[in-house]
């Protein structure tokens, strides 16, 4: 069986990735989260790792003497290896742009992703970001926009049918929904559909009653709601 080596679920948006793909295409597997440590990174917890990932990084996935880590490979690597599901898109110039798309996404957006860590234990009000955060949000609300325009018929994801796209999106969606980005309807409803998957609404049970707490991915304001101390309640 496969083995998916992944960090907090509250917090690890590269682990989130692989894990709802798997998820969502009913690919077996057994899951091996090591809690990050404080610092991330820390010497201690890139050695744990890196029985795994020669990178010393999650997420990692194993398949017997195959090692295969970063997200988008593992999603590629998936692909080849599970044909009969469409992890991406069938049709070519869909798919064209699902592959765009989901590389853009693993390499951009450094500002949104940098003052907006994953962090689905809390949400906050919405507040001026940054022209940079504001800018990567637009940029990424117009790519959802034309995906779901061109291709989005057959479903509520970017393609329709859930595809890889979607799963490098997702921790995108969490952070929109966190901290109080604002989106018009079409976007409200892509996200609506992304959170509503069964596949994330696993992970999110999961990470609300994680007690890690990683403060590099706590911003330096109150929240308007405590996720976690309400699923503790």
């Amino acid at each position: 069986m496969l083995t998916l080596v992944i960090g907090n679920k509250c917090h690890s948006s590269w682990s989130l990735r692989p894990w709802i793909l798997m998820k969502q295409f009913d690919i077996p597997f057994q899951e091996v989260l090591i809690p990050f440590a404080d610092p991330i990174d820390s010497p201690a917890w890139k050695s744990e790792v890196k029985k795994y990932s020669p990178a010393g990084k999650v997420p990692a996935l194993v398949d017997g003497e195959v090692a295969v880590w970063e997200s988008l490979a593992i999603m590629e690597y998936l692909a080849e290896t599970h044909p009969d599901r469409a992890i991406w898109p069938r049709d070519p110039a869909a798919r064209a742009m699902a592959r765009s798309i989901a590389s853009e996404m693993h390499a951009g957006f450094s500002a949104i992703r940098g003052a907006c860590p994953m962090n689905l234990g809390k949400r906050f009000a919405r507040k001026d970001r940054g022209a940079g955060v504001a800018k990567d949000a637009a940029r990424v609300a117009e790519i959802w926009r034309t995906a779901r325009e061109r291709f989005g018929q057959g479903g509520p994801f970017l393609f329709g049918a859930f595809s890889a796209a979607d799963a490098m999106y997702a921790p995108m969606v969490t952070r929109f929904d966190t901290y109080a980005i604002p989106a018009d309807g079409q976007t409200r409803a892509y996200m609506d559909a992304v959170l509503g998957t069964p596949a994330f609404q696993e992970w999110r049970r999961a990470a609300l009653a994680e007690t890690w707490i990683v403060p590099e991915d706590e911003v330096d304001e109150e929240p308007v709601e405590n996720l976690r101390k309400a699923a503790a309640a």
